[in-house]
């Protein structure tokens, strides 16, 4: 079963939307954490090795893991979902599932 962790600023909008969409999925775990010191979860190092995937919202989101995390293994997928969504909004859900399902 994969492990999925999505990846945005304060882990308030946008990765726990993505998240929500896995939630008891029979094939896939997420989680979800933000990058941000001001993050509701913030990333850490037993956050990224127990994901297979990650997805971040964003480029800044994926340099920052590179630049303060060991990532090297990791398979970091940019979604390009800008910060413009409230939490669960029926958009970004659409905008995640057609850019999940790739």
């Amino acid at each position: 079963m994969p492990n999925l962790l999505f990846i945005c600023s304060k882990n308030q909008w946008r990765s726990p939307t993505a998240e929500l969409l896995f939630r008891g999925h029979q094939l896939h775990q997420s989680r979800s954490a933000g990058n941000s010191d001001k993050a509701r979860v913030k990333l850490n190092q037993k956050m990224l090795d127990w994901a297979d995937v990650v997805f971040v919202m964003e480029n800044k989101h994926r340099d920052i893991i590179k630049q303060q995390f060991d990532a090297r293994h990791k398979q970091i997928q940019v979604l390009n979902i800008p910060d413009e969504y409230q939490y669960n909004d029926p958009e970004l859900i659409e905008i995640l599932k057609a850019a999940l399902a790739d």
